[in-house]
């Protein structure tokens, strides 16, 4: 079975309005894999296989209303994100390190200050950690956009056409042009258009800022130099890194998504931050280096 195969076996967790998909691969310590606003989990299939092979079990889910998850679900957002992934570690038997994307890093961080004791390390690669000033101010004309941009018939294509070019700007990864027609396919099956609209309306990256004091797991972040979603990626990255007392790494030539533009710096340096994680803080315990 390839890692694409793995990545489509679907499991479900069932949640108080409807289940979450998600698919798990290996054995061995937990890593949970997160993927952003209006993906798949299948953005995250350059980390499946090295992780795995280097004795990880890997658990990649669908976020609410996207992917194989259910439509039937009235809230979102980061918190009920959290809750969710929160949910799937104890499902799953945690701790578990969580690598997000995106949003995905939103909800990490929330749920990380939220439950220490089951999130023992960060990966979060364009981080959205806070609200933008300027969001705030535009956020009746945004959300108005948003409506509109995000309607049927042409929301999917809308989507589909922003990911394609805006958030992947400078390297892509061969297989891009395949990722973005499976999201727009997963973005026109009934009920997720609406979903991922409703997500857009209700977002509000406010809500994790205060609690990043809370969060004394290690973390790794990884920001892309031409991230569309930052007036200034390198700043960005500073003010992160020095928020978690993190880590950090900015990404030339690559914008919001790292771990398919930059795999081949990406997946060595998540394998190397995992293994370097304190073992006397978590009973998570990384397998010991091939050959050691």
């Amino acid at each position: 079975m390839d890692i694409l195969d793995q990545l489509r076996d679907s499991q479900f967790l069932a949640r108080p309005e409807g289940r979450i998909a998600y698919a798990v691969a290996g054995e061995g310590p937990l890593v949970v894999l997160v993927p952003g606003m209006g993906d798949l989990r299948s953005t995250w299939r350059e980390l499946v296989g090295p992780l795995t092979g280097a004795g990880y079990r890997v658990a990649a889910l669908d976020l609410r209303g996207h992917g194989d998850s259910d439509t039937t679900f009235t809230e979102h957002g980061d918190v009920v994100t959290a809750r969710d992934l929160l949910a799937l570690i104890e499902n799953l038997g945690g701790p578990a390190v969580v690598i997000g994307s995106s949003m995905g890093t939103s909800a990490a961080a929330w749920a990380a200050a939220e439950r220490a004791d089951l999130v023992a390390g960060l990966v979060l690669v364009s981080p959205m950690l806070r609200e933008p000033a300027a969001a705030r101010r535009l956020r009746p004309l945004v959300h108005l956009l948003y409506r509109v941009l995000f309607a049927r018939p042409w929301g999917a294509a809308v989507w589909a056409t922003y990911y394609r070019t805006v958030l992947t700007k400078g390297t892509t990864a061969p297989w891009l042009d395949e990722h973005v027609r499976a999201v727009r396919a997963s973005m026109r099956r009934p009920g997720r258009l609406r979903s991922f609209r409703e997500l857009t309306l209700a977002l509000d990256h406010s809500v994790v800022e205060p609690r990043l004091g809370e969060v004394h797991a290690p973390a790794l972040v990884v920001v892309g130099a031409l991230d569309p979603d930052y007036p200034d990626p390198a700043a960005e990255l500073e003010w992160t890194t020095a928020a978690l007392d993190a880590q950090g790494m900015l990404l030339p030539g690559v914008a919001h998504y790292a771990q398919h533009q930059a795999p081949e710096v990406v997946v060595p340096a998540t394998l190397t931050f995992l293994a370097g994680l304190p073992r006397a803080e978590s009973s998570w315990v990384a397998p010991a280096p091939h050959g050691a």
